[in-house]
């Protein structure tokens, strides 16, 4: 983003610059100045500016922000994942960061989440508007980092992501490669969404935002077709030779069984480079098939 004569150039804080984090800065590049914040600030990707704090300790922050911040993403990841770990990351964190960046005013806060709020075991839709009543500790400390974040003084987003895959993240497709998936029909549904669109989806909130676009509080960040989890396997198995499935194979997944509704995000113009889950592991198959 050009800056005319006189206008300050955009900077954004991604608190939290870890693999997903990473990702957004990097998507951000073209705006302005991006900051990344992080335990380790040699680590943050090229190009983009390295703070070194910790967040759950609030006297590492002195004297690091910017004094000018339009943006601000907040994409902590769990140090530990009992609940002291989930609530030092998504609250604790965030209303230090919140204290630390003090009277600036903000063009948005955007918090990532995550579809675990959502407690729902019926296989039925669910969007922004559906009840959050997650009965995991993870999903609780997570919510309350939501409402700390839109609580706050500034213009808040919150963005719900679904299971992230690509990759970097190939667990779940080496796990079917090696027989230790095997669901049995019908199992849960499952929801997605590949890495890349995950960075794009902030990028493009940010932009929108820098824009004076109108945002929503909240978005749910997931492709355009959950499906059961027998179904992906079994399609895997049709792309790729697979191990047979092995003694104490998976047989379903770890987050009931909802379905993701983006219909949000897509009204808002957001367009998915991967909008089902065969157009992402199909890819990835092929680049495992690659000659080395």
């Amino acid at each position: 983003m050009a800056m005319t004569e006189g206008k300050q150039e955009t900077q954004i804080l991604v608190a939290g610059c870890g693999k997903l984090g990473g990702d957004i800065a990097t998507a951000l590049l073209d705006t302005g100045q991006v900051y990344g914040l992080r335990r380790n600030p040699d680590r943050v990707p090229p190009g983009v500016k390295g703070i070194g704090a910790d967040l759950t300790r609030p006297e590492t922050l002195a004297g690091q922000l910017p004094g000018h911040l339009d943006v601000v993403i907040y994409c902590l990841t769990p140090s530990s994942y009992d609940e002291q770990g989930y609530h030092d990351a998504y609250v604790t964190g965030l209303e230090n960061l919140l204290h630390a960046v003090g009277d600036q005013p903000l063009k948005r806060l955007i918090f990532i989440s995550s579809t675990s709020v959502f407690a729902q075991n019926d296989d039925s839709w669910v969007d922004e508007n559906s009840p959050t009543e997650p009965d995991r500790f993870s999903g609780q400390q997570i919510l309350q980092g939501e409402a700390t974040a839109l609580a706050s003084p500034h213009p808040a987003t919150v963005v719900r992501y679904s299971g992230i895959y690509g990759p970097s993240r190939q667990r779940f497709l080496e796990e079917v490669l090696e027989g230790r998936m095997n669901p049995l029909p019908p199992a849960p549904f499952s929801n997605r969404i590949h890495e890349v669109d995950a960075a794009r989806v902030i990028a493009w909130l940010t932009e929108k935002t820098l824009a004076n676009d109108k945002l929503a509080e909240l978005y749910v960040a997931s492709d355009c077709e959950p499906v059961r989890l027998d179904k992906v396997v079994e399609w895997v198995r049709t792309q790729v030779p697979c191990k047979a499935p092995v003694e104490g194979a998976r047989k379903g997944g770890r987050a009931g069984s909802k379905r993701c509704s983006n219909r949000k995000l897509l009204e808002s113009g957001f367009s998915f480079r991967y909008p089902d889950y065969q157009a992402g592991y199909r890819e990835m198959i092929s680049q495992l098939q690659r000659p080395s």
